[in-house]
């Protein structure tokens, strides 16, 4: 089982941005974990691997959206045309509305639904539609208190109930690191790091890599 010792040892700046986040995450581990079918150390391991990944262990519970110029241009292409990215450089709520807005179930801009649903919590789930359907299972007001996702006391119970609606759970059951990354994800982005993040948990949890 997730204890707070584990999860201090392998998120030691988890409460750098969060205050009390990773004691949160401790004290709601023998619920929400089992209230999600998550009833072994295997699977909370492969869930945790890829918490850690998707918020930096805790560093990054609010997406980061203080992109530059070219990192604009780099990023989305598409969105961000003619002089767009000069003018929405550094501006985090201006880029995520236009990021997001119009997709993911969000209104698009002058609509501030990009800015209001950018990825948050441990599995940065991202757009109205995600936050509409976590609200949904979890019983949280997500759609009119966003920051739940990623407070101490809801932000677990939100990552797996998310890592659980993306049909990861057969796959962790079955020690499949491709296949929970390709659910939770929707790609392979930092598939070595997930994979890396999973050693380090099974050695934690006293289980053989």
């Amino acid at each position: 089982m997730l204890t707070l010792e584990i999860l201090q040892s392998l998120w030691p700046n988890g409460n750098q941005h969060v205050p009390g986040l990773v004691e949160g995450i401790a004290a709601s581990a023998p619920t929400v974990f089992p209230k999600y079918g998550l009833n072994d150390d295997l699977t909370i391991a492969h869930a945790m691997a890829q918490f850690s990944l998707e918020c930096g262990a805790g560093l990054f519970m609010v997406e980061n959206l203080n992109y530059s110029a070219q990192g604009l241009t780099n990023t989305w292409p598409s969105h961000f045309t003619g002089t767009m990215p000069q003018t929405c450089a550094h501006n985090p709520q201006m880029i995520a509305d236009i990021a997001y807005g119009g997709r993911m179930g969000n209104a698009p801009p002058p609509s501030d639904d990009g800015w209001n649903f950018r990825g948050r919590g441990l599995s940065q789930a991202t757009g109205r539609d995600g936050y509409t359907n976590l609200a949904a299972t979890t019983g949280f007001d997500l759609l009119n208190n966003p920051d739940l996702m990623s407070a101490p006391d809801t932000a677990l119970e939100c990552g797996v109930a998310d890592f659980v609606q993306c049909g990861c759970l057969p796959f962790a059951e079955n020690d499949d690191v491709h296949g929970v990354t390709l659910r939770l994800n929707g790609g392979l982005n930092g598939y070595p790091e997930r994979q890396a993040w999973l050693v380090k948990w099974k050695a934690a949890m006293g289980l053989p890599s």
